[in-house]
């Protein structure tokens, strides 16, 4: 089954086509990086109309390089839920029209979904039930993955997600944007026992986050510093703010995959990239004698074949869409309103 799926819920157009859930035959992805970077973070208009002169185009491309024509494609997938709503009604209103014009089914799939499944292009092998960790830009959750589209979530952020911290923090230390990657860079070289920030502790649910505390005590000491002219060791609060984060989460995915009891975990989203969590997690995982899967860099960040992954599955559940379909601006992964 070939899937013509599609993504635009920030500020990365993208069109793939992807067969029977596991094979990329192509994937094809128009950045906007270099133009939202002037401004220091994506600017929802400036996403959404570029989003509408890049997705024709693409589609194009992406047909004709998996060498395959429009009548090759046996469903559309989109990303319905969440993102910026413009961003987000562009991709939905393309893949409908293009649904309807060639009479095939539309599916819908929800962005974190997504990125779950983008495990399942890197691991071919890896099937449900495991425990995922999702990390993002707008998400930081626990998913137990009972099946491709059974799950619940046992966790995650009660206020700021661990990747909207990230790209915060790098932006006051005048990094370029996207933060997180620079910050993940800088870290590499710094002490991260120079500087002391603080860790959540666990609430009524041991699985529970929460990064506010830590964003806001790291921006006070960046501006402390400026305001009496002392000097930041930029790479050592780097490090122990990469530090802080991962002691947030690596504990928290280890009591969840002792209480699943599943030995298979998953990291999934963009923050999956950051290499001080990718390490914490393979050893602490190592441990309890848990398999991890981390998708390499290139499906860590928004992509649309990862949406063509979880489509399929989508499909063979019987998840479609009619011409109603909306966007949603936030949706619980379960699919609930929020």
């Amino acid at each position: 089954m070939n899937i013509l799926a599609v993504e635009s819920s920030c500020d990365e157009t993208a069109v793939a086509i992807v067969r029977d859930g596991r094979t990329v035959l192509t994937d094809q992805i128009a950045s906007q990086v270099e133009l939202h970077r002037i401004y220091g973070g994506v600017v929802p208009e400036i996403a959404s109309r570029k989003h509408i002169e890049a997705i024709y185009a693409l589609a194009d491309q992406a047909l004709e390089k998996a060498e395959l024509t429009r009548k090759d494609i046996d469903a559309v997938a989109v990303t319905y839920a969440p993102g910026l709503i413009g961003a987000v009604l562009v991709g939905v209103n393309f893949a409908k029209a293009a649904a309807m014009a060639i009479g095939k089914p539309l599916i819908p799939v929800h962005h974190i979904r997504g990125h779950i499944a983008a495990n399942y292009i890197a691991y071919p092998e890896l099937k449900p039930p495991f425990l995922c960790l999702v990390v993002s830009g707008g998400h930081t959750m626990l998913v137990d993955v009972q099946d491709y589209t059974k799950m619940e979530i046992l966790g995650g952020t009660l206020d700021d997600a661990a990747g909207e911290c990230f790209d915060k923090v790098a932006r006051v230390l005048g990094m370029p944007y996207p933060g997180g990657a620079a910050l993940d860079k800088a870290a590499a070289s710094g002490d991260e026992t120079k500087y002391v920030l603080p860790r959540s502790k666990p609430g009524a649910n041991p699985y529970d986050m929460s990064f506010s505390g830590l964003k806001t005590a790291s921006l006070n000491l960046i501006h402390h510093a400026e305001q009496v002219g002392e000097e930041l060791d930029i790479p050592s609060l780097c490090a122990a703010f990469s530090s802080a984060v991962s002691d947030t989460l690596v504990p928290r995915a280890m009591m969840a995959l002792e209480k699943t009891g599943y030995k298979k975990l998953a990291v999934a989203g963009g923050v999956a990239a950051n290499s001080r969590i990718r390490r914490d997690i393979t050893e602490a995982a190592a441990k309890l004698g848990a398999e991890v899967y981390m998708p390499p860099l290139s499906l860590c960040g928004d992509n649309a074949a990862m949406i063509g992954s979880q489509a399929y599955y989508e499909y063979l559940s019987g998840n479609t869409a009619d011409m109603s379909l909306n966007a949603y601006a936030t949706k619980s992964i379960l699919g609930e309103a929020l």
